[in-house]
């Protein structure tokens, strides 16, 4: 099996919030954690605990400090 199948079934693992905090960072990498919790409708412990999983399943990783720096998704699975 390829990298790429293998990210895709990681990504059909994901809950629906980790699949909808990854689309979001895909529109804006810069996106702060209170605008993904306005834009999902959770509020920002779950996002918290959210980004925490995705981070460690390899999804996720953040650049610079938490001001002024951005969200990379490491796997182009979606």
């Amino acid at each position: 099996m390829g990298r790429k199948e293998n990210q895709t079934r990681w990504v059909e693992k994901l809950a629906e919030s980790q699949k909808k905090i990854l689309e979001l960072i895909k529109i804006n990498p810069k996106i702060s954690k209170k605008e993904m919790s306005n834009r999902i409708g959770i509020n920002t412990t779950a996002i918290d605990k959210n980004i925490e999983k995705l981070k460690q399943k390899g999804f996720l990783k953040r650049i610079g400090p938490a001001k002024g720096g951005y969200w990379e998704i490491v796997s182009d699975a979606q």
